[in-house]
């Protein structure tokens, strides 16, 4: 039988699914590169720089929109990331500019950070007020399925829409899932002790403080962020260079939509089938170790083709096999963190993460000027090296009991 809170918490769970893939209906994605350098006038390096200035706010506002989360609350931080994002699609096409797309990319990652941390926390609270912690994993792994969903969605129809009217009009289009996304987060609700904690909630700065201190303190919060981040910021080159790569074995701008399309169905594939794979390699670490092992190869196979088929299919792994490790790697994290404290120290993670791609995405970007098949190899070498090193052993991982 239902208890009260159970019945009271269960929508958020489909309400935050619902957001993510309403958020993620970007179907400015099929063609970003596009956008950017034919739309925009600008060259691939300025395109990497404009990420990893995108990543650097990311890093700079991360902490702080994450305890704005903690401080006013997750439903009202993720009512205003869908609002900033929307603001932020009309200022990229506002005019064709270099400098436009950086105060766009700043908004653009203000609306990602007062998403990022404030969902998890919330989908991670309602399940342990409806008697549910244990089923985190599952949930964090099909809230990034939804997520998927809206990419592909956005990315099918965003390829069309480009090509029937223009490279900026897919920009533009995401104003219509954003205003919805927004719409439905108002109707989201706070778990009823988190809500009451939030009306006796101290300072600012004070969530602030104890959450640093908790994220630096703490070995295994510590320890799995940096390891996400390191090989994450290898994986994520294949972001940018997909469509590169693509656009360089022949493949027409219309497909472009349906390749990334067919990446995101792969890692909706990997993540509804995590228990599965668990047994398949052995064990929760030598399924992230693989998972980032099959990635490098993927890399390494793009790095030694030009054949559209292969191309492809390389691309198609690497993204099954590269990007579904970070719900994976949250879902964990999340067991080694306090309530109160949750949306903070989730930013700490991710702000770790998102100052690794800032390092390395404008390397990656000069790398792709000189040769994008040499980058790739580099880039594959990497993930190779890293899940031999890996210092993550299988206690890490396990649903340990709440700190």
């Amino acid at each position: 039988m239902q208890t009260d809170a159970e019945h009271r918490m269960r929508p958020n769970i489909w309400r935050l699914y619902a957001i993510r893939m309403l958020f993620y209906m970007q179907f400015f994605s099929a063609v970003l590169v596009p956008f950017f350098t034919d739309w925009g006038g600008i060259s691939l390096a300025q395109v990497l720089f404009l990420n990893a200035w995108f990543f650097l706010c990311n890093f700079l506002f991360e902490v702080p929109t994450g305890t704005v989360a903690d401080y006013l609350g997750r439903k009202v931080s993720i009512a205003l990331g869908n609002l900033v994002g929307l603001v932020a699609a009309l200022v990229y096409v506002s005019k064709p500019s270099f400098l436009v797309f950086m105060v766009a990319e700043a908004i653009f990652a203000i609306a990602y950070t007062l998403h990022s941390g404030a969902d998890e926390a919330l989908a991670y609270d309602s399940l342990k007020a409806s008697g549910h912690p244990e089923r985190a994993a599952h949930v964090l792994g099909r809230m990034e399925a939804f997520k998927l969903g809206g990419i592909i969605t956005g990315t099918l129809v965003g390829g069309f829409i480009a090509s029937a009217y223009g490279l900026s009009a897919p920009m533009r289009a995401f104003v219509f899932p954003a205003t919805l996304a927004f719409l439905v987060a108002l109707t989201l609700r706070e778990p009823p002790e988190w809500a009451k904690e939030l009306r006796t909630r101290t300072s600012y700065t004070r969530i602030l403080v104890q959450g640093g201190r908790y994220f630096l303190g703490h070995k295994v919060v510590r320890l799995l962020a940096i390891e996400l981040a390191l090989t994450n910021a290898l994986a994520w080159g294949l972001i940018w260079l997909f469509q590169p790569l693509l656009e360089r074995s022949g493949v027409p701008l219309r497909f472009f939509g349906v390749v990334h399309a067919l990446s995101c169905l792969g890692q909706i594939l990997l993540l509804g089938n995590v228990v599965r794979l668990e047994r398949l390699f052995g064990s929760t670490r030598r399924l992230l170790l693989g998972a980032t092992f099959i990635a490098g190869a993927s890399f390494l196979l793009l790095a030694s083709t030009h054949w559209m088929p292969l191309v492809a299919v390389g691309i198609i792994v690497g993204f099954t096999f590269a990007l579904p490790r970070i719900p994976l790697f949250s879902a964990y994290i999340n067991h080694h963190i306090p309530s109160e404290q949750r949306a903070t120290v989730l930013s700490f993670v991710s702000m770790v993460r998102t100052f690794a791609i800032v390092m390395i995405n404008p390397i990656i970007g000069v790398l792709a000027e000189w040769s994008l098949s040499w980058t790739m190899a580099i880039l594959g070498l990497g993930l190779i090296a890293f899940a031999a090193g890996s210092r993550i052993e299988e206690r890490h991982l396990v649903n340990a009991p709440e700190a």
